[in-house]
């Protein structure tokens, strides 16, 4: 399955939690790749601690393929590349985990080619093939990595995909996401100018929230009861808003809980930072878990 991360805004933690959904889903037992098409900045090696394709890769990533460049792009196997030594040694059960870096220095594409299409339609359907999860992150906003991406499943009807639209729980967010989907040349949009039907690709489409602070967290204890009562009320607001925008609970597969690690430092949260170091929380790594289940699975997707 193809899974096409994307928002419409920086900074809303798509990159981080694209990957701790692939390293979960690798945990669980599946065989999974990370494609980083955020090529302005091709940062996806850093999260995944792998020094040597932190800012890109300089030994030809996805930039260099889709240019036509190389037969190829080259592969990091995360297991045994990784600079992490907690993720340097896979686990019994384990799937594999490989991540296809962008370009150090590649920038964004100006224009998409027929040529460069169709080598990226070749590489979809290969990698399909290969692992059980594709997750391919793409740049914040309307780009032409999206517009490739919405072409290129176009041409593989038989090739099962999914889009997942991240957001913080903020007003210019939800309104920023809906406008990606269902504004003027938002994902809909340009999917029906490639040949997707409108309805088809909208059922493809969930939402996931991201750096959602519950009013009743225990880390908000120590908060006068003005303060509860205003953020309780941002939040019946910020609901009310989603509703409206349709990007409320009927159409979101799930939500991450603000954490510290993630907000000072973007990493994959492995269950030693949890139990040993407890530097994260629990909660964090259950929402990450109960995410790369439902991406892959029908019942889950279709109940919204």
């Amino acid at each position: 399955m193809l899974v096409f991360a994307i928002s419409d805004k920086g900074g809303t933690g798509r990159s981080v939690t694209s990957s701790n959904i692939v390293y979960r889903r690798a945990l669980q037992g599946s065989d999974v790749c990370y494609l980083d098409f955020d090529f302005g900045s091709p940062t996806a090696g850093a999260i995944f601690s792998v020094s040597s394709a932190a800012r890109g890769t300089a030994q030809g990533g996805m930039h260099r393929y889709l240019e036509g460049r190389l037969a190829d792009p080259h592969r990091i196997d995360i297991w045994s590349e990784s600079d992490r030594e907690g993720l340097r040694a896979k686990p019994p059960g384990a799937g594999q985990m490989v991540l296809f870096p962008g370009d150090e220095g590649g920038g964004e594409f100006s224009t998409v080619s027929e040529e460069m299409l169709q080598r990226c339609v070749r590489l979809f359907a290969r990698l399909e093939e290969e692992f059980d999860l594709c997750l391919v992150d793409l740049s914040a906003g309307r780009s032409f990595a999206a517009q490739m991406a919405l072409a290129a499943t176009a041409r593989l009807p038989g090739v099962p995909f999914r889009w997942l639209v991240f957001h913080r729980w903020t007003r210019q967010h939800i309104i920023a996401a809906d406008g990606l989907v269902r504004g003027q040349q938002g994902l809909l949009a340009v999917g029906v100018q490639h040949g997707h039907d409108e309805e088809a690709l909208a059922d493809h489409i969930r939402f996931v929230r991201t750096a959602v602070l519950e009013p009743d967290a225990a880390e908000l204890e120590g908060l006068r009861e003005t303060q509860k009562a205003w953020l309780n009320e941002c939040d019946r607001e910020l609901r009310e808003l989603a509703g409206r925008h349709r990007v409320g609970r009927t159409s979101m597969l799930g939500k991450i809980p603000l954490d510290p690690v993630l907000q000072w430092r973007e990493q994959l949260i492995s269950d030693e930072d949890v139990l040993s170091s407890q530097i994260a929380n629990a909660e964090t790594v259950a929402a990450f878990d109960d995410l790369a289940k439902k991406i892959v699975d029908d019942s889950a997707w279709e109940a919204l």
